[in-house]
């Protein structure tokens, strides 16, 4: 008899400040809905199925433990930003402690319009594939910003390019990267300790993963069809007021704020 599959965990990517953000708090800590736009997160990570939920903190990392303190997470400490493939390294050491295990899904703090049903279908995806890193995508009308999916001659991934270092013809695309993934967790960490900072920033980007374990013979898969507006993530005052204002919409269509994944 096939042994069931393990519960997945989650790392979800809260340690950052958000420089174009007002005032002092952690970005997570801004208010979506009235509470912690981490909060939603969270949720929809027990509402999908994870067992253990790693929340990776840093700058004013009291405030964020303090905004989930009614939930059942684990917290993994980034002292020093040094990207997003640096800050999933920092959670290697609660992830590897029993249960340990078999997917992960990475997600960012500032992206509170996730749905726990696309989680379900990324890891639906992802295992019946076999690969060891599946991302979701996105196709939108205005993709400034973004990274591009960049797919090969017979529509497989082949990388994601920033919209910073993408060509005009690369810019065009509009199937796009809102950094929803879920992989297998030893790949994953094996493939993060090849990763090199970038010459410029000195940073450590999680996009390099997929680029590696490509290179290594592994299967990059990719779910598409999120729906635009679930993508939205947050980096600016205007961005929060949009946000907020879908959230409470769709809650309102609800009658209520979800709240799972609370501790006794």
């Amino acid at each position: 008899m096939r042994e069931a599959p393990t519960q997945p965990a989650a790392v979800i990517l809260a340690a950052g400040k958000g420089t174009r953000m007002p005032g002092d708090l952690p970005k997570v800590a801004h208010p979506v809905g009235g509470r912690p736009m981490v909060c939603p997160i969270v949720e929809a990570c027990v509402q999908a199925g994870c067992g253990r939920v790693v929340v990776v903190v840093g700058y004013k990392q009291a405030v964020v433990r303090e905004a989930l303190a009614g939930y059942r997470v684990e917290f993994a400490v980034q002292a020093e930003q040094l990207g997003t493939g640096h800050a999933v390294q920092c959670a290697e050491a609660a992830l590897s402690a029993a249960p340990a295990p078999a997917q992960v899904f990475v997600l960012g703090g500032d992206g509170p319009l996730i749905r726990a049903s696309t989680l379900t279908r990324l890891l639906s995806r992802h295992r019946s594939t076999g690969a060891a890193a599946t991302l979701a995508t996105a196709v939108i009308d205005d993709p400034t910003g973004y990274g591009r999916i960049v797919r090969d001659a017979s529509g497989r991934f082949e990388r994601i390019v920033e919209h910073k270092n993408a060509t005009p013809e690369q810019r065009a695309i509009r199937e796009v990267n809102p950094s929803y993934y879920c992989f297998d967790r030893v790949p994953l960490f094996d493939a993060l300790r090849e990763v090199r900072p970038n010459e410029a920033t000195r940073e450590r980007y999680l996009t390099d993963v997929l680029a590696i374990m490509l290179g290594k013979g592994l299967r990059v898969e990719v779910e598409p069809g999120v729906p635009p507006e679930d993508v939205l993530s947050i980096n600016t005052p205007a961005e929060l007021a949009v946000v907020d204002r879908l959230y409470r919409a769709r809650a309102g269509a609800t009658r209520t704020l979800p709240h799972a994944g609370l501790a006794p």
